[in-house]
């Protein structure tokens, strides 16, 4: 039985989260959420010149980010610590060297003092250029330290200015450090470049883009990432897969993070009692330039190598993230049939991404797996009868029903046509 499912980008913060492929010992299990410190968010606000434009309910695209930012800092969770930075918000001149720079804490990242943090925000005036990636740089440093969920929510009305900084690449640098940041951006114009460029920030990062045409959506948006902030954190292990499935880790319900090398196949083992459920999901990323037609398959199979089920999505290099996953129901146990309650599934996760020559290959591409092992169905051929359970029953009777009727009306129909012809 086959399992397709479609790139998830945003579902899950692949990228956020990720660190270098350590050995882990056999029975790991993903960490608990966390969240001991506070959790952090630093707002980035574009106060460029391109901000003086009134094209958002009648307003410039700066009142109607400063009218946000009010109602969001009214509705900040007093157990978020917020802070906020601007870029182009003080250098006005054309040296593009200076403009570059243009990035400052406007209010720091920390509890909470909403008259001050409003007061700073009415001091904006649109100014200069849009230096989005030495920003992303700084805000991440402005998050630096702890252990709570952090996350950096950018606005703005137009593409980084600063090439060859290319703030994607920025992006993905940030998550390569594994401090598990996400970054979250808001287009205030619907621009297909502006677009693209937002999109791949957040996408690097496990993060999301919305695209903002009216101050009340500006709102509604930014309020719910900062909320989304204080939910609890989960940490995943850093596990190490193997080349074999005897030599495989094995894993319990949680969230793991690993390494895969072009080409290579990775194994992790599950042990599955009579009547539990195992859910497995795998995600791998492109944090490098990959040729645009690659796959990932997961298969599912016994420690003899017969294959249960499997997993397999490809991507066209449209999204930076290619996902899939599987489902194998282990049926109750049957007294009479002598066969062991528990079984160990073998989970095999292969990749075709190539690269051009030139692009490192070291290390391998990050990946992320769920495992989850939970009560089952009552009847484990559920999973593979499309949903449908224990209504097969009602659907023949349903199929039976329609063919008699069929029959019916077609010999009513041909006695009425005889009918007609006689008369």
């Amino acid at each position: 039985m086959i399992r397709r499912t479609r790139p998830v980008v945003g579902a899950i913060a692949l990228l956020a989260a990720l660190t270098a492929g350590i050995a882990f010992p056999a029975g790991a299990a993903a960490g608990e959420p966390t969240g001991e410190s506070a959790p952090k968010v630093d707002l980035v606000l574009d106060v460029s010149g391109s901000m003086r434009a009134k094209d958002i309910d009648g307003q410039s695209r700066m009142a109607a980010a400063k009218q946000a930012f009010n109602e969001v800092l009214d509705a900040t969770p007093e157990e978020v610590q917020l802070g906020i930075r601007t870029l182009g918000a003080d250098y006005p001149g054309d040296d593009r060297k200076e403009g570059c720079k243009d990035t400052a804490q406007l209010y720091p990242v920390g509890p909470l003092d909403r008259t001050e943090a409003k007061t700073a925000v009415a001091t904006l005036v649109p100014t200069g250029w849009t230096p989005i990636g030495p920003a992303l740089l700084q805000a991440a440093d402005d998050l630096d330290g702890g252990d709570g969920s952090k996350r950096i929510v950018l606005i703005s009305d137009g593409e980084d200015t600063c090439a060859p900084l290319d703030p994607c690449e920025v992006a993905r640098e940030i998550a390569a450090k594994g401090i598990g940041l996400t970054i979250d951006t808001l287009g205030l114009v619907p621009n297909a470049k502006l677009s693209r460029q937002l999109s791949c920030i957040a996408e690097a990062t496990g993060g999301t883009y919305t695209s903002i045409e009216h101050q009340d959506e500006l709102t509604d948006r930014v309020n719910e990432l900062v909320d989304r902030a204080a939910e609890p954190v989960v940490t995943p292990v850093a596990v190490e897969g193997a080349d074999a499935c005897e030599r495989a880790p094995e894993l319990r319900s949680g969230l793991y993070t690993d390494r895969q090398e072009f080409g290579q196949q990775r194994w992790y083992r599950v042990d599955l009692l009579a009547g539990q459920e195992l859910r497995a999901s795998v995600s791998v990323a492109a944090d490098r330039a990959v040729r645009p037609d690659h796959g990932i398959l997961m298969r599912a199979v016994t420690l003899h190598g017969r294959e249960i089920v499997r997993g397999e999505a490809t991507g066209n290099g449209r999204t930076d993230v290619v996902s899939t996953g599987l489902r194998h129901p282990k049926p109750e146990l049957d007294d009479d049939s002598g066969k062991p309650a528990a079984e160990t599934v073998c989970l095999g996760v292969t990749t075709s991404f190539s690269a051009d020559a030139g692009v490192k290959t070291t290390p391998g591409l990050p990946l992320e797996l769920t495992v989850d092992v939970v009560d089952g169905p009552d009847n484990a051929s559920d999973v593979a009868s499309f949903g449908l359970g224990r209504g097969w029953w009602l659907l023949g009777a349903l199929v039976v029903t329609g063919f008699l009727a069929g029959l019916v009306w077609g010999w009513l129909s041909r006695w009425r046509v005889a009918v007609w012809r006689t008369n």
